[in-house]
């Protein structure tokens, strides 16, 4: 086996769930996970799903500009609904893409004098105001996370740990993203380069359009051509943290389209916003501990440089808050202005 990749693997989610074929199927995903971080999963169920979801795209972002930002995200304190094209950053760009982020519905409310001012990051929805709208991503969200959560449990058994390893730091609100990237300029940044921050795995659905790249250990971009009906499942930085790195998060971008737009579909798995720094460095420990000896990855397991594992937040919830102020300033600035003006002069040790 090789250091790096230079595709992407694939991995066929019937083959995990046959006892006959589970244990190749096993070791197959246990080598997309250390080698890329990245893979495509055939196979999982949700093709019909994925396709109406695509197929509803278009007339989603076709809406009206009044009626799309009658949803718009200056709107939600746990930053989900519709930001316009160019609002949001990522490395320091403007990324040329629009979209619209829901989450979980049905949490419980959180209280303004009594919850830690994080868990105002778990929030109901804002939709558009379109036939079929709010049920589709309600759909969405309950079946992907029925799939990630039974993937989480093989990923355990990849990494020769109980199948319930990480069921504990389930959190309570998933996300979604309905994205359209427009036609731009060659080589436009679509979404700049990134490791995904919002829980534990991502599986997204993309066209057949094309612009996702994965950096691999060479420095070099691995281009993730899209695999009709499969999904995208990658390590996100809170499993990193998890894990203690040895499961490592990829970065990763989207090149913006040149010929046609481009749309897609990224569900997050949720982490629970309650982790501390010294809950964070206990699992990591502890699952190292778990690797077998032989296994030369447990060389992998290195202190993370993310701001999940900084001194400078009491919990999980509120370093992904600081990310989430950063990437849309807006918001930020409305709800959280004084966290705005202290995290956007912090600089991470």
């Amino acid at each position: 086996m090789t250091d790096t990749f230079t595709s992407i693997p694939i991995v066929d989610f019937r083959r995990l769930q046959n006892p006959e074929t589970k244990a190749d199927a096993l070791t197959q995903l246990r080598e997309a996970i250390f080698l890329a971080g990245f893979l495509y999963l055939t196979n999982h169920g949700l093709e019909s799903l994925t396709q109406r979801a695509h197929a509803k795209l278009p007339e989603l972002f076709s809406l009206p500009t009044e009626v799309k930002e009658k949803c718009d995200m200056i709107n939600s304190p746990s930053f989900v609904g519709y930001t316009r094209l160019g609002a949001e950053t990522t490395a320091s760009q403007t990324d040329l893409r629009e979209q619209f982020d829901f989450g979980t519905s049905g949490l419980k409310p959180w209280a303004e004098n009594h919850d830690p001012f994080w868990q105002r990051l778990e929030g109901e929805s804002q939709y558009p105001d379109h036939p079929g709208a709010k049920e589709l991503v309600e759909e969405y969200i309950s079946e992907s996370a029925k799939l990630s959560q039974e993937f989480m449990r093989y990923v355990s058994e990849c990494l020769s740990l109980p199948p319930t390893t990480f069921e504990s730091f389930k959190g309570n609100m998933d996300r979604l993203k309905f994205v359209k990237y427009p036609q731009a300029a060659p080589g436009s940044q679509g979404v700049g380069p990134h490791k995904d921050s919002t829980g534990l795995f991502t599986f997204l659905s993309q066209d057949d359009t094309g612009g996702l790249q994965v950096l691999n250990k060479n420095g070099d971009w691995v281009d993730a051509p899209p695999i009709a009906g499969s999904l995208v499942v990658n390590i996100q930085q809170g499993f990193e943290a998890i894990t203690g790195g040895i499961c490592t998060a990829t970065t990763h971008r989207v090149i913006a389209p040149t010929k046609k737009t481009r749309y897609s579909i990224p569900f997050f798995l949720g982490v629970r916003m309650d982790l501390t720094l010294d809950q964070l460095r206990e699992s990591a420990a502890h699952i190292v501990k778990c690797i077998p000896a032989s296994d030369d990855r447990k060389k992998r397991a290195v202190d993370v440089p993310s701001e999940f594992l900084s001194p400078l937040y009491s919990c999980f919830g509120e370093a992904y808050l600081r990310n989430r102020i950063l990437s849309h300033p807006d918001v930020g600035q409305r709800w959280y202005p004084e966290l705005y003006e202290k995290y956007s002069k912090q600089v991470l040790s």
